[in-house]
Parts: structure tokens; C-alpha cells; sequence
């Protein structure tokens, strides 16, 4: 810590955590030389295109189709790489997924086809079920997000109102041999829903599904509706359809937690890694680890060496009537902010190692001991700022914003408190 300021260490954590997920690091590790006859590479996420460069920096061109986030695009030899939206689907990417589909029909068994999958590709990899159109796709999409629902509750309604997703990706291959390489960005790394499991089967039920909307008071479209009725194509696990996929999970949030560990402990501090899961309402969640970064302080002792307390998983938020400009992480440390109130010798860090949090093109912000004097000195005022969810304009205003553009990675968020 002689040489880095409390937020220089911060920053270097997150960008840490993000760089062993990259997969220009993790695929080299996993891939293996190129298989023999015809080679497929297609994917959808926010990393897919960066893994797609990967692969081919290793394999040389490749005959393929990758779908990625607006503005996440990499340059490739071989592999087409499309732009489409997230987290809310667009016309783009139901069009890029029909030719995905196209491009795996009438493989033979001596084909092989590696599928490129990390966080985003529920939005991007997008093939309403039959009788469905992209308005309903998009309504029941925007209408979840808004409500508060975890990741798990959103991706089981999504697979059942879909044509590709719950091993029906793998399924169009067949039988063609296909190896799937997931970046995960849901907690507990469950590959049914990283990406809404294009390549792996699932046990819930359009029934489930169901039941989640209702739940959240989301109005269902009667189209919507009628499908989740008559049930939908997933497939269950061990189904034949998926016998010739593998599905292998190649870099996920505990690796970059470890990463960010070994860094804090190579500068000096104590690590404590609270978990690589840690999920529930963005506010709630901030209070109650500011509340136990606290009481580590608290129980310091006096020249003890400095302590990092490091998390991953994903918040979400419940949003309210005219919400303002935030994400789950800038909610998160918000509402930190308030509890922490202050406190002598704590910083903060929170942000989407994906480089995008909630509504705005920034993965988070950092805090200090000084933040709340400062932010009252320029009129702010933090219970405004979280009651209207708009996280992001504070802390623009408080000028300590991270920002580090598309990451080409999405190992979900990373949260980081300082104790000195």
C-alpha cells in the first residue's frame, strides 16, 4: 500500500478480476488443437465475440456465426461476428439467431461444432417459440427485468417461450459432435442458466414459468399465455438430442475473485472472500455488507495490516414508477454509502466486470470515508438519489464513476471494500 492510494488498489482489483476472465487468457487454456474435417464455431453473449477471437488467434480462420452486444464486436478472419441488443431483444438478433439455426441444420456426425456462450446470450440468442412474436418476447423481457426478479427466475421463463434456449441449440446440431465453452455470470455457475442453457437440458416447466409471472404481477399476453399452456421445446437432461454436446464452464466469478485476492495479498492486506454468489435487492445487500465492513473495522487493530473483503453474484433491483438512471451495482453502493455513513478507513468498489451496470454504459463507482461530505457539498443528496434509482447520475456528479468500456468479458459483479 506504500505506492497505491485506497482507490488505486480498488481499481486494480476490479481490473484484475476482469483480466482473468478474459478469454483471450482462459481459452488457450481449454481449447485443444482443431479438430479434424469441418469445424462450426457459433456463440451468443457479451464475451462471445472476444472468444471467438481466441479461437481463432489458436485455430486460424473459422466458418461461423457469433452474436454479441451492440458495441462488443471484435474483429475476426473468418467467424461473422452480428451486433444485436441486450438485455432487451431486437429484430437483429431474432434475425442473426434464424441463420445460426440455418447454419446447423443438416450437419453429419463426422462435423464438429464449438458453441461460444457467456452472460447476455438470453437477450442476443433470441427465437420466439412458435406462435410468438418478438413484441411479446420483448414486453414479457422488459416487464421481469423491471420487476425485481432474480437472473434464474427470468432465464426459466425465457427458455420456455423460446426455440433455441434449454438445449434446443444443441439439439439443431445434432448429430453433429458440438463442444460448448461457457464464461458464467450467474451465481453458482449452473450452466442451464448461462445464457438460458442453449446447450443443456432443464427440469422446470412451462408450469414454473408460469407461476413466475403471476408472481411478479406481470401481465401475460394472451399469445404468451397460450404457449406456456401447450408447453414448449426444451429439452429434459439426458435427452438423446444432447447426447454428443459437452458443456464445459471455462472461467467464472470464483476464478476472478481468487485473482483479485491474490493481488490484495501480494500488496499487503488481509483477504477475506465473502462468497462468489451473493445475490438479493441491490440496496439491502449494500446495507448489510457495509454494515459488516463496519464491524471489521471496528474489531481492527490499531497498525494491523489493511483488510479486503471481496464478493461476486448478481443484485438486482425492483424498480418503481419513473425510475431514474442506475444499475444494481452504483444501487448497491449507494446504499452502502448511507449506511457506512462516513466511517473513518473504509473504501468501496462495485461494478459489473462486464463494464456495463443497469442503464448506463459505466460498471460502477467507488466510495470513500469522504464521499458523503463531498456529495452534500455539491447539493446531492444520497436518499433522493436511491429512492429514484438514479445511482449513476450521483455518482457522474460525484466524479467517481468507473468506466472501463466493453470488457469482453461476464463474470458478473465484483464488489471490493478496503478497511484501513
Amino acid at each position: 500500500m506504500a505506492f497505491l492510494t485506497p482507490t488505486d488498489l480498488l481499481h486494480r482489483l476490479f481490473e484484475t478480476a476482469v483480466a482473468a476472465a478474459d478469454p483471450m487468457q482462459v481459452l488457450p487454456r481449454v481449447l485443444g488443437p482443431r479438430p479434424p474435417g469441418r469445424v462450426v464455431v457459433i456463440g451468443a453473449g457479451k464475451a462471445s465475440a472476444r472468444m471467438a477471437e481466441a479461437v481463432e488467434s489458436l485455430w486460424g480462420p473459422c466458418e461461423g456465426l457469433v452474436i454479441t452486444r451492440y458495441g462488443h464486436a471484435r474483429p475476426c478472419q473468418g467467424i461473422e461476428i452480428i451486433e444485436a441488443s441486450h438485455p432487451v431483444p431486437d429484430a437483429a438478433g431474432v434475425a442473426a439467431t434464424r441463420r445460426m439455426l440455418d447454419l446447423l441444420r443438416g450437419l453429419a456426425p463426422g462435423d464438429f461444432v464449438l458453441a461460444l456462450i457467456s452472460g447476455g446470450g438470453s437477450a442476443l440468442l433470441c427465437a420466439p417459440a412458435e406462435g410468438l412474436a418478438l413484441a411479446e418476447k420483448q414486453a414479457v423481457t422488459a416487464a421481469l427485468l423491471a420487476s425485481g426478479a432474480p437472473i434464474e427466475q427470468i432465464n426459466t421463463v425465457r427458455k420456455h417461450l423460446s426455440a433455441v434456449k434449454g438445449g434446443q441449440l444443441a439439439a439443431a446440431a445434432f448429430p453433429a459432435q458440438m463442444r460448448a465453452l461457457l464464461i458464467s455470470d450467474v451465481a453458482g455457475d449452473d450452466p442451464s442458466f448461462i445464457a438460458s442453457g442453449p446447450t443443456v437440458g432443464d427440469g422446470t416447466t412451462p408450469a414454473e414459468a408460469l407461476k413466475i409471472l403471476q408472481d411478479h404481477r406481470i401481465e401475460v399476453p394472451p399469445k404468451v399465455l397460450a404457449r406456456l399452456r401447450a408447453g414448449s421445446g426444451v429439452l429434459a437432461p439426458g435427452a438423446f438430442a444432447l447426447s454428443r454436446c459437452e458443456t464445459v464452464i471455462v472461467a467464472a466469478p470464483a476464478q476472478s475473485l481468487a485473482a483479485a485476492a491474490a493481488l490484495a495479498r501480494a500488496e499487503g492486506c488481509a483477504v477475506r472472500v465473502q462468497g462468489d454468489a451473493l445475490t438479493g435487492e441491490a440496496a439491502d445487500l449494500g446495507a448489510k455488507l457495509a454494515r459488516m465492513a463496519r464491524t471489521y473495522a471496528s474489531a481492527r487493530r490499531p497498525g494491523g495490516a489493511p483488510l479486503v473483503l471481496l464478493s461476486g453474484g448478481e443484485c438486482t433491483v425492483s424498480l418503481r414508477e419513473n425510475p431514474g438512471l442506475g444499475g444494481p451495482n452504483v444501487e448497491f453502493l449507494l446504499s452502502a454509502l448511507r449506511t457506512l455513513d462516513a466511517a473513518p478507513g473504509i473504501w468501496a468498489l462495485a461494478a459489473d466486470t462486464d463494464g456495463v451496470d443497469g442503464a448506463a454504459e459505466v460498471a460502477g463507482a467507488v466510495i470513500g470515508p469522504d464521499s458523503l461530505a463531498k456529495a452534500r457539498a455539491r447539493g446531492l443528496d444520497p436518499a433522493a438519489a436511491l429512492a429514484g434509482h438514479d445511482a449513476h447520475r450521483f455518482f457522474a456528479a460525484l466524479g467517481t464513476q468507473v468506466k472501463p468500456g466493453p470488457t469482453l468479458t461476464n463474470v458478473n459483479d465484483f464488489r471490493a471494500f478496503l478497511i484501513l
